[in-house]
């Protein structure tokens, strides 16, 4: 089996942290070599970008700035890490990729369906994951998670009804994509491991 992208999604507070150490332990069990990315990040450019977006800015951070940044420091990690690593027969696993700009910039922020399509069309040219694992979570029940954790970016503290939309549009896009397994995490975290071992096992035996 060759090599396979697996990217974990969600709201702040959904678990993702703990989803991805879940998964990587089960490919290693499975004889993968495996390394872990996160978006925006994952070089030292994208890095940089992570910065300049979460930052609380004095001024008006406009939802195509904030866009175009995401596509940047994705396309910065993309093209430097996850490719090559899959060309050397290394799992990767991601915490966000596309997924998150159609969710957070296109459901949350409003911008227009056309306008989020021209722009992956452009940056990852038909490039997508192989699986890729929604966590989901009630928006109220993750930004109360997140806040427990300290101080909120600038993301984060774009409100409840942010992230009410940002959650549907998650959900729409899950439904209508074969290859986007939803987890519920308003679950026992050992039943929620659970869910993700067996769906990933289940995409393991099928390839």
């Amino acid at each position: 089996m060759s090599a396979k992208f697996i990217v974990i999604e969600g709201l702040e507070g959904a678990g993702k942290s703990s989803a991805i150490a879940c998964i990587k332990k089960c490919l290693e069990e499975f004889g993968k070599t495996v390394i872990c990315t996160r978006e925006p990040g994952g070089t030292p450019m994208a890095e940089a970008i992570r910065d300049c977006v979460k930052h609380d800015w004095q001024e008006t951070v406009t939802e195509e700035s904030e866009l175009l940044l995401m596509y940047a420091a994705r396309v910065q990690l993309l093209e430097n890490v996850i490719k090559p690593a899959l060309e050397q027969g290394k799992w990767v696993v991601g915490d966000r990729h596309d997924l998150s700009s159609q969710a957070y910039q296109g459901g949350g922020r409003g911008i227009s369906a056309e306008k989020m399509t021209a722009l992956r069309d452009i940056a990852l040219s038909g490039f997508k994951p192989d699986l890729t694992l929604y966590l989901d979570v009630d928006a109220e029940i993750g930004l109360k998670r997140a806040r427990g954790r300290g101080e909120l970016d600038r993301i984060e503290l774009a409100g409840l009804s942010f992230f009410q939309r940002t959650r549907q549009r998650y959900l729409a896009l899950a439904e209508a994509d074969n290859s986007i397994v939803t987890i519920n995490t308003m679950q026992p975290l050992e039943k929620v491991q659970q869910d993700i071992v067996t769906a990933l096992q289940a995409y393991m035996v099928a390839q």
